[in-house]
Order: structure tokens, then sequence, then C-alpha cells
């Protein structure tokens, strides 16, 4: 009666899934979850079958007394097997590699939705455009600050493009849900995916390259809202409205306006900076310890 209650989905998210992917919040995300399961269990079923030839061989040829077991010098079909055998599982293997990974990265004419992706030392701005390229227009804008965590809202059941710019060094874009990331260049590269979101909820992003003294504190949250809900959002965006107040709009009201899955960083620019006691913070108390 107690399981009777419970879902696998839920009994993994519960447990983080035990260090494993979960399925993923995107059409994409299905396909790589599927491959890498696939993957797991033909190298476990490889595996298997090693240890038990290995135990076998230990347990069958083990001594038994000072007589010389019989000596051979090759056995050609097992010489067959081990070689065949490895070069077919790659072959598999490199196959099924190539179809998702040219799914995952196949980009559509006519996106529905087309998302800017600015990162910068260390926070994200996020740019709602009319059009793809560098000369489309922004329509929207939302922006992250020490303070405040970004909010990327976005609908699910259409196709969102990604194009991502940097104006630094290199950051990555990365919500681990998503199940992938992609590195932000600065200068005029422009990194581009498409991605489309099946199931709506809340989720926490992050950067995923190492870019400098914030970089664990460079986080953002991706919102997933329904059609209805996301044209409400950018709507209120167009009229002037702050993301806060175009959460609210959308039904989230409170803290919930806010990001839930994450928090801004703390520069510890307090009165005991970086914890150390009597230490003073950056900037603060010079003219009072000059000389000292």
């Amino acid at each position: 009666m107690l399981l009777s209650g419970c879902s696998l989905e839920g009994f993994g998210d519960t447990f983080g899934h035990f260090g494993w992917p979960g399925k993923g919040i995107t059409l994409q995300a299905h396909r790589m979850y599927d491959l890498w399961i696939a993957s797991v269990i033909a190298a476990l079923v490889v595996g298997f079958f090693v240890w038990g030839l290995i135990f076998w061989c230990v347990i069958r040829y083990r001594k038994r007394g000072d007589e010389l077991p019989v000596q051979t010098r090759f056995n050609m079909p097992m010489e067959v097997l081990y070689t065949v055998t490895p070069v077919l599982i790659v072959a598999v293997l490199f196959y099924y590699t190539a179809i998702v990974q040219t799914d995952v990265d196949k980009l559509s004419k006519n996106p529905d939705q087309v998302v800017e992706v600015v990162a910068f030392k260390w926070n994200w701005q996020f740019n709602y455009r009319d059009g793809m390229g560098a000369e489309a227009n922004t329509v929207a804008s939302t922006v992250g600050s020490s303070d405040v965590i970004p909010i990327l809202v976005l609908p699910t059941g259409e196709k969102i493009r990604f194009e991502e710019t940097s104006r630094d060094v290199i950051h990555s874009f990365w919500v681990p849900e998503i199940l992938f990331k992609r590195d932000v260049f600065p200068g005029d590269v422009r990194n581009t995916f498409e991605i489309t979101l099946d199931k709506e909820g809340r989720y926490v992003g992050r950067c995923a390259e190492l870019c400098g003294t914030y970089h664990a504190f460079m986080n953002f949250e991706l919102v997933a809202v329904s059609p209805e809900r996301f044209d409400q959002f950018l709507q209120a965006k167009q009229n002037g409205q702050t993301t806060q107040q175009a959460m609210a709009a959308i039904g989230f009201t409170g803290d919930k306006a806010y990001a839930t899955t994450t928090q801004p960083f703390n520069t510890r620019r307090q009165k005991n900076s970086w914890n150390q006691n009597g230490a003073v913070a950056s900037g603060a108390g010079a003219a009072a310890t000059a000389g000292k």
C-alpha cells in the first residue's frame, strides 16, 4: 500500500537519482537519456560476461597438483571473438551516438522563440529576440545582479533557439535537467542550439566553465510554463514591467516572483571580510588604517 503511492520518477527525484541522470525536461534530453541508459546496459552486459569468464577460469582451472595443464599456443575462435565483438559494440554505439548527436544539434528554419544568452562576470542577461542572428532586435530582457538571481521564463511545447555570446571570458550555459550544456564565447562567435521543453517547473541553471572568482555563484533559474502564461509574461515585460512584476502577472507572487532554486552569491563584503574576525571590507576604513 505504501509503494502504490510512489512513482519511480518521484522516488528518483527525492534521492537525486542516486547519482544517475534524470530523464530530463526536453525532447532532446529524452533521446540522450535513452542513449545513455542503453550504453550503460551494454557496458554492464559486457562487464558481467567478462567477470563471469574470469571467475569461471579461476574456479575451473585452479591448481590441483603439481601437474602442468595442457599448454595451448592460441585459440583461433576465441581470438576472433574478442577481436570482432568489441568492434561491433563500438560500431553500434557510434551509430546511435551519431544519430542522437545530429538530432540534438539540429536547428529549425523558423524557431518559435529566440533567446540571446549574454554571459558576463559573474551573471547572466537573457534577451528575448524578434528574429535570429546578431541583427535581430531585443523585445524584452532580464538581467541578474548581485542581489537578484536572473529568471529565464520559457514556454513548453515550442522550439526555442538559444544564441550565446559573452562580454568577457568563456562561460558555459548549463541547466542540469536539460542534460546538455554549451560554451559561451566572447567576440563574434555565437554558439546556437535548440530545445523543446515538455515539462513545466523551476530549475537551477549554472555556469559550467571556470570563469573567475565567483564562477561557483554564477547561477540563474529556468522557469518553464505553458505557452499562454509565457505570452502573458512576455507582454508584461514589453509593457515595461520588471521581471518580478511580470512573474506576478502569471501567478508567481511574493517570494515566488524571485528565484526559488538558488540564491544570490555572497560577495562577503561585510564587516568580517571572508569570515576573518577583525578584517574590514574592501575599501572600508582605509583612512582609519592609513599609516598603520
